[in-house]
């Protein structure tokens, strides 16, 4: 009889321990497999986002480059002042850079958009005021209160006739899906215009 019920305890641990390894292969695998899904969804997520670089790429290539990195912005800025006095227009700055898809994207915008031409033409002078590595133009950003660091790229800057700032513009607003709204934009660039 005792050696029954040692029989019976031994092949109650060796079933108990056969099963406790057997949840443990199982929670292995299920690890294994969840880590495999887990690195396959990581690198869906990378390719994805490598294509969508490729084509912003793409696309930013395509696009005209206005911002001039060399150029001295400050003197810039006081001729654009003179001018705007002797026209009668407001000055805009859009602060940015050839390497912000979005800044090449509103530029394009503007320039291909005969409505909204011509309301800039109209009522402004239009600077692409550089801000990248190679030329921070950190003076008349801070002149400006640094709108970048606020606001992001590209940022746009009103000034009156006389070079006041009159207004900043966070460009979000404006924008629309992958693009940007003409309502919005036209909206905004009546509402900056110089009054009669």
């Amino acid at each position: 009889m005792k050696k029954t019920i040692l029989r019976i305890f031994a092949v109650s641990a060796l079933l108990i321990t056969n099963l406790a390894c057997s949840q443990k292969t199982e929670s292995s695998t299920m690890k294994s497999t969840q880590t495999k899904k887990s690195s396959a969804v990581e690198a869906d997520s990378i390719a994805i986002i490598e294509a969508k670089k490729k084509v912003a790429a793409e696309e930013k290539a395509k696009l005209p480059k206005p911002y001039n990195d060399k150029e001295n912005a400050e003197a810039k800025i006081a001729e654009l002042v003179k001018q705007a006095q002797l026209e009668n227009k407001n000055i805009i700055l859009q602060a940015g850079g050839n390497w912000c898809i979005w800044c090449l994207r509103f530029n394009q915008f503007v320039q291909t958009t005969p409505e909204l031409k011509n309301i800039v033409d109209e009522n402004y002078l239009y600077y692409h005021l550089n801000y990248s590595p190679e030329n921070k133009n950190e003076k008349v950003f801070t002149k400006y209160d640094n709108p970048g660091a606020k606001f992001g790229y590209p940022v746009f800057i009103i000034l009156d006739k006389n070079g006041k700032m009159i207004h900043t513009q966070d460009s979000a607003v404006l924008e629309e899906g992958k693009g940007y709204s003409i309502d919005k934009v036209k909206a905004f660039f009546q509402k900056w215009a110089p009054k009669s």
